[in-house]
């Protein structure tokens, strides 16, 4: 057993230190990146945060609005082939799409999500991004399993996660991956830190994500414990190429489930009893449940909280002197924050 002494920080413990600038509005700030990925040799350009593969985010509406902005979207992993046509033809565009799938063909090479990601990508080729979706990326099947689909899919830009130290960061981005998914536990419907008591505060585990990866030419995404635009922007301040977004853009008439009676909208995590029941149990026999359930107020359309997000973003680049997304990190300097700072500002 050993202890690390060192300090370990979240989106509540810092605040952006402001610092003199020659841009004089957020909107000469510029959102959008161009990346190319490590071992696909794609190129994308947009803005750089979206949409997690919940339910009641990840959905095909969800997509239709955020690609308006650029953004991409994660598809859940439970839409069968027949929804991808209905939604393909629809006006969806591919290219801020991604497809999602576990890793039961890891046991079972018919695996239903599986299945459908292969049928999907023969039938839509133009779709430039997988998602392999697992809470717990560490274990070595894993990691092989990454390694495996960019065998099978050398031109497909390969998101994989979750982990949370630069280590396995680097780990997953040798074996195949393009852009890893950083977080474990941060989530506002995830309880994995409670019932497991593993985890690492995200801002800090970002920064020592994105310091692995910049050091290989790979990229990661900040998923998980964003509460307010002010978060994303310190995820991007402290190194992550992307965002992720789920409770931000969760509650909105593109994620469904709206109930007229409550004027509310359930929100669960994807490893809560909630999404069990409705996808089925794992097929292991595990039964402890790490994801809750909540109800949020409806929020109308998403795309004013998105134009909110963009905002914030872009707001908090014209504090610290950056001119472009790509450059907050280079500008930024955290200050920590008091107790009573920490109170002020919300201790969620």
């Amino acid at each position: 057993m050993r202890i690390e002494q060192d300090m370990k920080l979240d989106f509540k413990d810092v605040l952006f230190k402001p610092k003199r600038s020659v841009i004089t509005s957020r909107k000469d700030v510029d959102l959008h990146r161009t990346f190319r990925f490590l071992h696909s040799g794609n190129t994308w350009t947009g803005v750089p945060i979206m949409s997690s593969n919940m339910d009641g985010v990840g959905t095909f509406e969800m997509a239709k609005a955020l690609q308006e902005f650029k953004m991409i979207t994660v598809l859940g992993k439970h839409y069968t082939v027949d929804d991808w046509k209905q939604a393909i033809g629809s006006g969806v565009k591919m290219e801020y799409l991604s497809i999602c799938t576990g890793t039961g063909a890891i046991w079972d090479k018919d695996a239903k999500d599986y299945a459908t990601m292969k049928a999907v990508l023969e039938m839509y080729p133009d779709i430039p991004f997988i998602c392999v979706d697992v809470a717990n990326g560490y274990p070595e099947n894993y990691a092989d399993f990454i390694a495996r689909m960019r065998d099978e899919y050398p031109d497909k830009t390969i998101i994989a996660g979750n982990v949370i130290t630069g280590e396995m960061t680097e780990a997953l981005l040798l074996k195949g991956a393009d852009i890893i998914k950083c977080g474990i536990g941060p989530g506002s419907v995830c309880t994995t830190r409670l019932m497991t008591g593993v985890g690492v505060p995200q801002l800090s585990g970002i920064i020592e994500c994105a310091d692995a990866a910049n050091g290989i030419g790979g990229h990661i995404i900040g998923d998980g414990g964003c509460v307010y635009p002010g978060d994303v922007a310190k995820a991007f301040g402290a190194g992550a190429h992307f965002v992720m977004l789920g409770g931000m853009l969760a509650g909105h008439k593109e994620g469904g489930a709206y109930n007229e009676e409550s004027g509310t909208v359930e929100f669960y995590g994807m490893s809560s009893n909630a999404a069990m029941a409705r996808h089925g149990a794992r097929k292991d026999g595990y039964r402890g449940a790490e994801g809750k359930v909540v109800s949020l107020p409806y929020k109308g359309e998403v795309k004013d909280t998105v134009i909110e997000i963009l905002g914030g973003v872009g707001s908090a680049a014209t504090y610290i002197g950056a001119q472009r997304i790509k450059d907050m990190p280079k500008c930024t300097t955290f200050v920590r924050c008091t107790q009573q700072v920490n109170t002020v500002y919300g201790n969620v």
